[in-house]
């Protein structure tokens, strides 16, 4: 038997859903695997290999080709511009990238301060504004910065809008909409076509189904 395919993939929600999706595609992924506390999941009978990583951390296992493919959000692809193909939209785990900030909150005339995980997104977004901003780097509870005075906006992911309704926070502007994209190392193209063709084709067929 061939080496198996490795996928690197997040674990919670896009883990669900896109085993959801590989099912119908033809490859078993049990649901529940992810509630395990190993890093690697075998699946001898799929000949696949399932590597869980962080969500910032899928693209570069496939870029550097320990992974062959990897589920990565979108917004992660715009973020990091990595050496890698994306082939499928997957459309799970829609969200969207927005600008937000305290209401009726002017931006600073002079270098407005941005938090934000995402420093190029908000920077090419400001700059095609006409606006020269200062990136304020945070991880975590970006939308404290804001209300604690740090900056003037917050740049980040929305999905509901409750987090930043529950802290007080309003959205200004929509940047871009966000989904799971499916990525292929270049050099793994070359090596597995067939099988990466292969799951493409059944994912995409998965995806037209769901949106049907």
């Amino acid at each position: 038997m061939s080496k198996p395919l490795v996928i690197a993939m997040p674990k919670g929600r896009i883990y669900e859903e896109a085993a959801g999706l590989m099912k119908q595609a033809g490859y078993h992924l049990s649901a529940d695997a992810e509630e395990s506390r190993k890093l690697i999941l075998d699946f001898p009978e799929q000949n696949i290999q399932v590597m869980m990583a962080k969500p910032m951390d899928v693209v570069t296992y496939v870029e550097y080709g320990a992974a062959d493919i990897g589920i990565a959000g979108k917004d992660v692809l715009l973020e990091q511009d990595r050496d890698v193909y994306e082939v499928l939209d997957l459309k799970i785990s829609p969200c969207y990238v927005a600008v937000a900030g305290l209401p009726n909150q002017p931006l600073s005339r002079i270098a407005p301060k941005i938090a934000t995980k995402y420093p190029k997104i908000a920077s090419d977004y400001f700059r095609q504004q006409g606006e020269q901003i200062e990136i304020i780097p945070l991880n975590g509870s970006i939308e404290l910065a804001p209300i604690i005075g740090l900056t003037d906006r917050i740049v980040d992911i929305v999905s509901t809008g409750r987090t930043l309704k529950e802290n007080g926070l309003v959205e200004y502007e929509k940047i871009t909409d966000i989904t799971s994209r499916l990525i292929v190392n270049p050099v793994s193209y070359r090596l597995k076509g067939e099988e990466i063709d292969e799951m493409v084709n059944g994912l995409s067929k998965a995806v037209e189904v769901e949106q049907a």
